[in-house]
């Protein structure tokens, strides 16, 4: 079953997560979205990457992720690889937050240029990891370091604090919240204003902006994944 759908229209490319369910992040499922990804640059596009109604993602799939096994170790890579992938794009990457976006969903959010959620929803966002017994991935520590305001990153962190859509935009989760009715189109008109931007000195100026994120963001995603499968390997 196609779970990511793939939309072109006046050079915005709009990427679309629905699984009919929580929209768990899986292999598969990655494996889709960097396939339209990789057509969106092709295709030269911003980016425009929602959820289904209700749900941006629910983080990883819980029960590859707890197996404990080399598949285990697979997917927290390739998470964190896509959040590299889209912090990195070469052309903007809005995000239109439709639902809650938790653990590995908060973490894709994070990964956007622009990311808009829905006033008024009670949609939960935020990093739980520590709340269900697992520690925080360097990874994900780093990304989280350089999104969200100091005090609501130790609250998100070390605390595993849930945010509505207006405490996410006060943490830095989220640059605004819209009204429902309004999330695709105010996401459309903010890919629009992107689309208007010089392709090559926005994908320099990310480059240089982002520099020092990328670089400590790949050695987390690398240490994370060396410590994983040492831990795996020696059995727990």
């Amino acid at each position: 079953m196609e779970k990511v759908t793939y939309e072109l229209g006046d050079g915005i490319a709009t990427i679309t997560i629905d699984d009919g369910k929580a929209n768990a992040i899986t292999i598969p499922l990655i494996d889709e979205v960097r396939a339209a990804l990789d057509q969106a640059e092709a295709d030269g596009a911003v980016v425009v990457l929602a959820g289904r109604p209700g749900r941006f993602s629910g983080g990883f799939d819980l029960p590859t992720l707890t197996a404990f096994t080399p598949e285990s170790a697979d997917l927290l890579k390739a998470g964190f690889d896509l959040s590299y992938r889209l912090l990195s794009f070469p052309r903007p990457v809005v995000i239109a937050c439709t639902g809650h976006a938790i653990a590995m969903g908060s973490f894709l959010l994070l990964s956007g240029d622009h990311r808009i959620g829905i006033s008024g929803s009670g949609h939960k966002i935020g990093a739980t990891e520590v709340a269900i017994g697992m520690a925080m991935p360097w990874a994900a520590v780093e990304m989280l370091r350089q999104r969200l305001t100091r005090a609501h990153f130790e609250r998100a962190t070390l605390l595993a604090e849930v945010f509505t859509p207006e405490g996410a935009v006060e943490a830095g989760f989220l640059d605004e919240a819209v009204e429902e009715d309004r999330l695709h189109v105010r996401a459309r008109e903010v890919a629009t204003r992107l689309a208007s931007l010089d392709g090559k000195a926005h994908h320099v100026t990310k480059q240089r902006a982002r520099a020092a994120m990328l670089e400590t963001l790949a050695a987390a995603i690398q240490r994370d994944d060396d410590e994983f499968r040492a831990a795996i390997a020696a059995g727990g």
